[in-house]
């Protein structure tokens, strides 16, 4: 099985062009179904679940194999090297905005623009840094998740989503968050909640746009300030959206915001 199968790799769209799109924690490559058709004209879109979600296979997964972020780029630069793509669009939700970071690191010839929405360097609060969580905020939630898998999905899902006023949102984020290998959700959410890629920020040599939510409890609008302070000549748009989905929640505010971040052409 090559990368392409084991990461059920997609291609959509007849543009001269390529935008890659990776999903968050806890999603699957489905979750950018609402914005695909915004581009897929001008773009050569590429979609693709990590190891453990969605549609990849799930038998690949080694919890020795992905202990850091680092793994996780280096399964999506094996994506754009199989795929021959270099000076892509690159759209990130959550932590794959720092996984596309890092993979831009490693590979700077892959991404010409990156585009991060809803994303968190470190998500533990810190002497004069505020990431939303205390680390036992975060012990309770891994804590949690091991217990019960599925009475996490259940519980975190609305207060990740937010828009309460929408429950159609969190019930399809909590079955996301349910048909995620349970071992893989383990393993990623302790990578993802207890990283830190701060330092990592002021290396960024590419245009890069912040998408921050209104009113965010994963990352919270202080986290999306820090970032487009470190993040040298970045944009910050701040959305009215709320949540920590908007290409869910508000998929028109969302494509708009990307639109008038990547340049046009013939």
């Amino acid at each position: 099985m090559n990368i392409l199968q084991r990461h059920n790799v997609r291609v959509i769209g007849s543009g001269s062009r390529v935008m890659v799109l990776a999903h968050g924690y806890g999603c699957d490559q489905n979750m950018w179904r609402l914005l695909v058709p915004a581009f897929e004209q001008d773009y050569r879109i590429v979609l693709f679940d990590y190891i453990g979600h969605g549609q990849s296979d799930a038998s690949q997964f080694s919890a020795a194999r992905y202990t850091t972020l680092n793994d996780y780029a280096r399964d999506l630069i094996g994506i754009c090297h199989e795929l021959k793509i270099r000076q892509a669009i690159f759209v990130g939700h959550s932590v794959s905005s720092m996984i596309g970071m890092l993979a831009a690191q490693s590979d700077p010839a892959l991404f010409e623009r990156l585009v991060f929405v809803g994303p968190s360097p470190r998500y533990v609060n810190d002497d004069g840094y505020l990431g939303g969580f205390s680390r036992e905020d975060i012990d309770g939630l891994l804590d949690s998740l091991d217990a019960n898998h599925l009475g996490w999905s259940t519980t975190m899902a609305p207060v990740i989503m937010g828009n309460s006023d929408r429950p159609e949102l969190s019930s399809e984020l909590e079955a996301s968050f349910c048909r995620t290998h349970p071992a893989v959700a383990k393993t990623f959410a302790r990578v993802t909640f207890l990283s830190d890629n701060r330092d990592d920020l002021t290396k960024i040599v590419v245009p890069c746009l912040i998408l921050q939510c209104s009113d965010d409890v994963v990352a919270p609008r202080a986290v999306g300030e820090y970032v487009h302070r470190r993040v040298p000549g970045s944009r910050m748009t701040v959305l009215k959206a709320t949540g920590h989905c908007p290409h869910l929640s508000a998929p028109d505010e969302t494509i708009a915001a990307i639109k008038a971040f990547i340049p046009t052409h013939g």
